[in-house]
């Protein structure tokens, strides 16, 4: 179960440790499309509203949560490098008892809350109760969601990246037949997307237990270990706590720059729509790196092998920086046909055109951020994250683009340069604070 990165080539340690991620990611991006296309098949607009609404609301959740779950794999991360197996063995036990308890508080808040919520998100009276029953299933299975990703990070604190691959698989596949029986067959609309999500995560859990009673975990877990440690559990948030506030920050600047485009009109309100869906896969390779970069440097990190740990962050920003200038050279060429595959209004495409071309610059700066927040957390310095993203969002991103739809009314292209410029202020933020924190442990001699 558990794997040293702190062997062998580090090139290829973050590649083969990163291709799983990718897939992973990648599978979420897919099964999350696909609860809408296929209640687009059977349902009106209402109904797809709903979903739309409802999973983007989960999506928020689930960054939340899988923010606070890094914790769980940096501190496992370290405590593996640094042959602790009995710091691994808490930080497992702590983990999974928090969690169990934060997940039940949060169902039950939400459940709760389901009304304001639906009001606050100005839902449309038509997609209301089709959102709500959404939400509420969705709210209702958040302990499942949960153990999921907490399940996952704790494999990936362990050096295994492919064993939570394999879980996305298994709740992708299921997710699918059971959207196509329940949406499909018994016309269960927005319910039947709903049950698939929580359905398909929760099996994905008992397979993963299974997995676990079977392979075992590679750490000796005994009785001792099953209470609450409130060091340990500090530790953990100390490091989670940061990147889902993070998190939650960038995904309401989202939010934000969509209602901006709102206000535009539905042609640029779809054409930024469309972007974002395109760029997200773009930042598929970004992501699947912050994650890698970050799991592998905490096994470094805690061994004390520092060069390898920064030698994990340059081969990442360098991969990420080349599939970043090709992603934007091929752009340039072949952005309004990109648009174009999720629609055939002729005026989303030109705009979408128009913004993508912009927009995807940010892949080559992201590249170099996503790699120093991930290299941060593993160090347990996920508040130096937290800071560049906040200082982006609220002083270049939101800004600039509230600017450049008042300057430019009529071109999506300097609104679309607003992320690439917020990620380049946070990209230079970052080197000085990594000058900064290894000048640092250079004095302190750590």
């Amino acid at each position: 179960m558990q794997k040293d990165l702190t062997q062998g080539s580090v090139g290829k340690n973050l590649i083969w440790f990163s291709l799983p991620f990718l897939l992973s990611y990648f599978l979420q991006t897919f099964y999350g499309l696909a609860d809408l296309f296929i209640i687009g098949q059977f349902n009106g607009a209402e109904v797809t509203t709903a979903v739309s609404v409802g999973s983007q609301l989960m999506h928020m959740v689930t960054v939340i949560i899988v923010g606070l779950a890094a914790g769980t794999t940096v501190m496992i991360g370290r405590s593996v490098g640094a042959k602790k197996t009995d710091d691994t063995a808490k930080n497992i036990v702590n983990s999974t008892i928090f969690f169990l308890i934060f997940s039940l508080i949060l169902c039950f808040l939400l459940i709760l809350l389901v009304n304001p919520i639906l009001s606050v998100l100005s839902v449309p009276k038509e997609s209301w109760e089709q959102t709500r029953l959404y939400l509420l299933i969705c709210f209702a299975g958040i302990p499942a969601i949960t153990a999921y990703n907490v399940i996952a990070s704790i494999f990936r604190g362990l050096g295994d990246s492919k064993s939570p691959m394999y879980f996305v698989i298994a709740a992708c596949i299921i997710n699918i037949i059971v959207d196509y029986v329940l949406i499909g067959i018994f016309d269960m609309k927005s319910m039947g997307a709903a049950i698939g999500t929580v359905l398909s995560q929760a099996i994905s859990v008992v397979i993963s237990l299974l997995y676990i009673k079977k392979r075992g975990l590679g750490v000796k877990l005994s009785k001792t270990d099953f209470k609450m440690d409130k060091k340990t559990i500090k530790a953990i948030l100390g490091v989670g706590f940061p990147i889902a506030v993070q998190d939650g920050f960038i995904q309401i600047s989202f939010l934000v720059i969509t209602a901006i485009a709102n206000s535009r009109g539905v042609a640029i309100a779809a054409a930024v729509g469309v972007v974002e869906k395109i760029i997200g896969i773009m930042f598929l390779i970004p992501s699947s790196m912050l994650s890698a970069v970050s799991a592998i440097a905490s096994q470094n990190a805690g061994a004390a092998l520092h060069s390898r740990a920064k030698k994990t962050l340059y081969y990442g920003m360098l991969i990420t920086t080349v599939v970043g200038l090709i992603f934007s050279v091929a752009t340039q060429f072949c952005s309004e046909w990109l648009v174009g595959l999720f629609t055939k209004d002729s005026d989303v495409i030109v705009y979408g055109g128009q913004y993508l071309r912009s927009y995807v610059f940010d892949c080559i700066f992201a590249g170099f951020q996503f790699c120093f927040s991930g290299f941060f957390t593993a160090y347990r310095k996920s508040i130096l994250s937290f800071i560049h993203n906040v200082i982006s969002v609220f002083t270049t991103r939101i800004p600039l683009c509230y600017l450049a739809t008042i300057k430019y009314p009529e071109n999506l292209f300097p609104m679309g340069m607003a992320a690439p410029l917020g990620s380049l202020l946070s990209t230079i933020i970052c080197l000085i604070f990594f000058v900064i924190f290894f000048r640092k442990m250079k004095e302190d001699k750590i």
